[in-house]
Order: C-alpha cells, then sequence, then structure tokens
C-alpha cells in the first residue's frame, strides 16, 4: 500500500508541474497596447506595460504596469527584467532605448535599427527612394532655406512637416504661399527642432495595407481604403474599391516599403492613389488604425499576429471572414453621453461590434473606439454604420 502511495504522489507531482508563461513587454499603454494585450491574454501570453501615467487602457489589464518615463534607465532595467521579448505601440520611442533594451540582451521587435529609419521622416523616404519606391518629391528645411528654394525644390503647394512627432495632422501644414511658410515654420519648429518638405499628391484615394513579417514568414492584409476627418483616420472600407491589379501594386509597394527599413513586426503602410498610380506616403511600425476591423474582419486579427510575428511564432490567415468590413473610429464630441445612452445607441444594432478604449478624458477628435461592421454588400453597410456612428458621443 504505501508503496502505492508513493508512485501516487510522484504521478501527481509530475502532472501538476507549474507551467511558466512567456512575458511579451509593450512600450506604450494606449488603445493599440490594450488591443495587443487582449490578443495575447487570449493566447495564454502574460504582458507587461510601460506607460508615463497610470490607469492607461492597457495598465488597467494587466499586473505588470511600470509607471514612469522610458528614458529612466533604472526603470527601463526592471521593465526588460520582466519580459521575454518586447515590442511598442508607437514609433515615437527614441531608437537609443530600443538600442540600450537590446544591449540588455532583450529581443525588440521592430529592432531600434529600423526604428532609426522610420521615426524621422526624412530618414524613412530617403530609405524608400533609395528602393525604388515611388514618394512625394522632400528636402529637408534647413534653417535658412527660402520658401522660393523650397517651391523649386518641391512644387507647389507642398507639405511643411515635422521629421519626428508628428501624427494624425498634428505637425503638418500646407503651404501655398511665402506667407504661409513663414507662419507655418515659427509654429512647428517652436515644438519640432527638424522640418521636412514634400510636395502634395492631389490624390482621389487613401489606400492602406498592413503588412505582417517574421524571418520564416511575410503576409498582407486586404488593401483598405480610408477615410479622414479632420487629418484624422474615420473610417476604413475592406476591401478598397479599386480594380485587382491596383490591389496587387498596393500590396507590392506595401510589402518593399516593410523591406526597405528591414522591418519585422506588423506594420501599417499607408498610401495615396492619384491618376492609376499609388505613391507611398509613411509607415507606421506598429498595429494601425487602418487594421482595427481585423478583429471581426478577418480570420486573425492584426494584433494577434503582431503577438505571433515578435515571438517568431507561425504566423494566421489574414482573409476578410465575409466579403466586406467597414470600421468607423469614434472620435471626442462635444458633450459625451453617459455611459448607459452610449450602449443604448452602441449596441442596439445586433450586427454592430462595439470597442471602447477606456481612456479617462474626452476632447474633440480623440480616438475613443471604434465600431465594426461585416457583411456582403460594403454599400450597405457603409451606409448603415455611418448612421450608427452619428448617434454615439464619447
Amino acid at each position: 500500500m504505501s508503496n502505492k502511495l508513493v508512485r501516487h504522489s510522484c504521478f501527481y507531482s509530475e502532472t501538476m508541474a507549474q507551467l511558466k508563461n512567456i512575458t511579451v513587454g509593450i512600450l506604450g499603454g494606449g488603445q493599440l497596447a490594450k488591443m495587443s494585450l487582449q490578443a495575447a491574454a487570449r493566447m495564454g501570453i502574460e504582458t507587461a506595460i510601460l506607460e508615463k501615467h497610470g490607469n492607461s487602457p492597457a495598465g488597467k489589464l494587466t499586473h505588470h504596469e511600470f509607471i514612469g518615463s522610458v528614458e529612466n534607465t533604472l526603470l527601463l532595467k526592471k521593465f526588460a527584467q520582466q519580459c521575454d521579448v518586447i515590442t511598442l505601440e508607437n514609433e515615437f520611442i527614441d531608437h537609443h532605448s530600443l538600442k540600450f533594451l537590446e544591449r540588455l540582451g532583450k529581443t525588440v521587435i521592430p529592432s531600434s535599427h529600423t526604428i532609426a529609419l522610420i521615426q524621422d521622416k526624412l530618414l524613412q523616404k530617403e530609405a524608400f527612394a533609395k528602393a525604388g519606391i515611388p514618394v512625394p518629391r522632400f528636402v529637408a528645411v534647413e534653417k535658412n532655406i527660402e520658401f522660393k528654394q523650397l517651391a523649386s525644390l518641391v512644387g507647389l503647394p507642398f507639405v511643411l512637416k515635422s521629421r519626428k512627432m508628428g501624427y494624425d495632422g498634428y505637425g503638418n501644414a500646407l503651404i501655398r504661399t511665402g506667407r504661409d511658410f513663414n507662419e507655418a515654420k515659427r509654429r512647428l519648429s517652436a515644438r519640432h527642432s527638424t522640418l521636412l518638405a514634400e510636395s502634395f499628391i492631389d490624390f482621389y484615394m487613401e489606400l492602406a495595407v498592413m503588412v505582417v513579417r517574421t524571418k520564416k514568414e511575410l503576409k498582407t492584409y486586404p488593401v483598405v481604403q480610408t477615410i479622414q476627418k479632420n487629418h484624422i483616420c474615420h473610417t476604413v472600407i475592406a476591401p478598397a474599391p479599386i480594380s485587382k491589379n491596383l490591389m496587387r501594386d498596393a500590396e507590392e509597394l506595401a510589402v518593399e516599403s516593410v523591406k526597405a527599413v528591414h522591418g519585422y513586426g506588423i506594420f501599417g503602410v499607408e498610401l495615396f492613389l492619384s491618376d492609376e498610380m499609388i505613391i507611398v506616403n509613411e509607415m507606421a511600425p506598429r498595429p494601425h488604425n487602418s487594421g482595427h476591423y481585423t478583429i471581426e474582419g478577418c480570420v486573425t486579427s492584426q494584433f494577434e499576429n503582431h503577438i505571433r510575428a515578435v515571438f517568431n511564432f507561425p504566423l494566421g490567415e489574414t482573409s476578410l471572414v465575409k466579403k466586406s468590413a467597414v470600421m468607423i473610429n469614434l472620435l471626442g464630441k462635444p458633450n459625451p453621453q453617459k455611459a448607459s445612452e452610449r450602449y443604448l445607441h452602441g449596441l442596439k444594432n445586433l450586427d454592430v461590434h462595439l470597442h471602447i478604449y477606456g481612456k479617462q478624458e474626452s476632447r474633440q477628435g480623440r480616438k475613443m473606439g471604434h465600431i465594426t461592421m461585416i457583411g456582403d454588400n460594403q454599400k450597405q453597410l457603409v451606409k448603415k454604420i455611418t448612421a450608427i456612428e452619428k448617434q454615439i458621443r464619447l
């Protein structure tokens, strides 16, 4: 009897062995980190977050929340100790901080080298141009350069941009006259040390492609149309209503853009369609607003493939589950509704998928959530989801 008890004891000690989960660290705690965290949790992967402020959308959902600046090397070391691999939710983290993590022996996806090429829009454009990828004409804005010099180089009108830290129209200005240039240069230079001038592209449609890449695989999501509202992505329509030839061209340019910056992980590539020609605008080395529809619209969401890619796991299928998907961002509006009202309007249609990010404060134009619908009739989806979005105030 005693021998049986011993054997049973050994059996239980083996079968009840502790399983150590792997942990992905995300630099940033906003909605992109939150949705990546949710995808990781579904696969049993732990997540650590490093964000400047507490109570962030992602920070609320993890036990491993680090609060403070990425420039705090002591904090960064503690964060790294918790992580098996590290990624990010925006490209504004100085690449030197990522290099610091790599020197600690951590794998960072995308790498510090890739981020260095992307976060400075001049270096990004130079990398694309070197690879033969069509981009707007561009030139660095030197301190004493004159308006007429820039106009002769890139044409009129042109766009004046901050080389770093610009997004959703922040850090950009459309220039038509010398007065426009002087005012915009003064305003932008007050917050941004370096500027870039690009030719204005008279496009008739904006497109985007999500590309996910590991050392072993590369996959693209459907080409989508993006519609802006005050320079902020408002509506995403998948697939874009363009020809198959243009879709193929857009996919190829997106893939070549990722390769041009030696990118691994997931990338959102923005493009302009102009006179049957596609021009690359810029890219983001992370999950992208134009890919939110993939949560319900595709077999594997951009967020799950983001997590798979940073671990170099096999990638999931990227095709649509229905013929079409449409997503609209819920941007901050005046007089936000009470929670009960927003859920009433957002959920009364059984076909709507509602995502609210849990941000503490709303301001006009801020991305507070999104809604998605999938189906087979694209025009009907656009009409229906547009009417629903108008009823929701966050």
